[in-house]
C-alpha cells in the first residue's frame, strides 16, 4: 500500500504546547500525584450566579436547541456593543461591526485565513502567545518576529520595525495588557500602532482578553480615531467573566473586515448554543462590583506570588497587570 503522509503544513507545527502539557499533568494525577498546574492559566473562580442561572433556565426551553445564526444572536451582539460603549468608550454597530467567536483562539485562525495568502508576512511579538506563530504557519505565511524588551517597556520598537522590509507584511499581532509580561496598554502606544498600520497597509490585530484583570483602566485600540479602518480587536469572556470553558469571545472592526472573517467562519462552524449566548449576554451586564470582587482575590494571590518571586531572588515589575506575574 502506498504510504499515507500528512499535509506539508503539519511539518511546520507541533502539537500545541499546553495540549501536551495537560496530558502529562493528567497522567501524573492518575498516578496519585497532586499536581499544581501553573500552565494554561485557567480561572478557577466561577462566573456570576446570574450568568449560570440564565444558562440553566434557557436550556430548559424547547426552542433553543437548533442551529443558530453564524453571526450570533442579536442579544449577544448588542450586549457586546453595550459592553464596549460602557467600559471602552467605543461605539460599535452590533449588526455589522461585531462577530461573536468560539473563543479568541479560533478568531486568530479565522483572521489569518481571511487575510493571509501563502508567503505573506506576519509580524509576531517575541515573547508572545504561541498561537500567533502556529496559526500563521498553518496559513503558510512568513513569520517575522519582532522583539519586545524590558528596556522598551515590552512595547514594539517602531524604529526597528521601520528598518525591516515590510513590503509583504499583511498582519501584525499585538496584545496589551501583554501576555506574558503584563505590560499595560496606553493610548500613546495604540496611536503609534494605528499610525504604523495605516502607513504601511498592515492590519493591526489586537488581542485584548486581560484588560479587566488587576487593571483599573480598561483600554481598547478602537478608542483611537480611525482605528477601525486598519485594526481588528478580539476580546473574550474567558478571563474577565471567568468563562474559559464556555468559549465565548468576539472580534470588532469595520464592516468589511468583519464580513471577510464571517466568510471564513461560516464555512467552518455552525454557531454557538443559544442558552450559552444568552448567558454570555447576561455576563456582559456585570457591574463594576463584579470586577472589583474578582480582582480582590487576584490581588491577594499576587501578593503571595510576589513573595515567592522575591524568595527566589527574581525581579519583577509591580505595575504589571493581567493574570500572570512575569519575573
Amino acid at each position: 500500500m502506498r504510504a499515507i503522509a500528512p499535509a506539508n503544513r503539519l511539518q511546520s507545527v507541533s502539537e500545541y504546547y499546553f495540549s501536551k502539557k495537560l496530558k502529562e499533568v493528567a497522567e501524573m494525577n492518575a498516578q496519585g500525584l497532586d499536581v499544581i498546574s501553573l500552565g494554561v492559566g485557567s480561572p478557577d473562580l466561577p462566573p456570576a450566579a446570574e450568568t449560570i442561572d440564565t444558562l440553566c433556565e434557557a436550556a430548559h426551553r424547547a426552542d433553543v436547541h437548533g442551529y443558530q445564526p453564524y453571526v450570533g444572536i442579536p442579544e449577544l451582539r448588542q450586549a457586546f456593543a453595550d459592553w464596549y460603549k460602557k467600559w471602552y468608550r467605543v461605539e460599535l454597530n452590533p449588526n455589522t461591526e461585531i462577530q461573536p467567536l468560539i473563543g479568541s483562539k479560533e478568531g486568530i485562525l479565522h483572521i489569518s485565513l481571511a487575510f493571509l495568502n501563502p508567503g505573506d508576512g506576519v509580524l509576531i511579538p517575541n515573547p508572545g502567545y504561541p498561537t500567533y506563530s502556529s496559526v500563521s504557519r498553518l496559513a503558510e505565511a512568513e513569520l517575522i518576529p519582532y522583539d519586545l524588551t524590558e528596556e522598551n517597556n515590552w512595547q514594539p520598537d517602531f524604529e526597528a520595525l521601520e528598518r525591516l522590509d515590510l513590503s509583504k507584511v499583511k498582519l501584525m499581532w499585538v496584545n496589551y495588557p501583554h501576555m506574558p509580561t503584563g505590560a499595560p496598554a496606553s493610548r500613546e502606544l495604540f496611536q503609534k500602532l494605528v499610525n504604523f498600520g495605516k502607513k504601511h497597509g498592515i492590519v493591526i490585530c489586537h488581542d485584548n482578553p486581560y484588560s479587566f484583570i488587576l487593571n483599573d483602566n480598561p483600554l481598547s485600540i478602537l478608542e483611537i480615531a480611525g482605528a477601525k479602518d486598519i485594526c481588528i480587536e478580539m476580546n473574550s469572556l474567558s478571563k474577565s467573566q471567568n468563562m474559559p470553558g464556555w468559549r465565548m469571545a468576539m472580534l470588532a472592526s469595520n464592516a468589511q473586515f468583519v464580513q471577510w472573517v464571517l466568510k471564513v467562519k461560516s464555512n467552518i462552524d455552525s454557531g454557538q448554543f443559544k442558552p450559552m449566548m444568552l448567558a454570555a449576554a447576561k455576563a456582559l451586564q456585570a457591574p463594576r462590583e463584579w470586577y472589583e470582587g474578582m480582582n480582590k482575590v487576584y490581588r491577594e494571590r499576587r501578593k503571595i506570588a510576589e513573595e515567592m518571586m522575591t524568595a527566589l531572588g527574581c525581579t519583577f515589575d509591580p505595575k504589571q497587570s493581567g493574570r500572570v506575574l512575569w519575573g
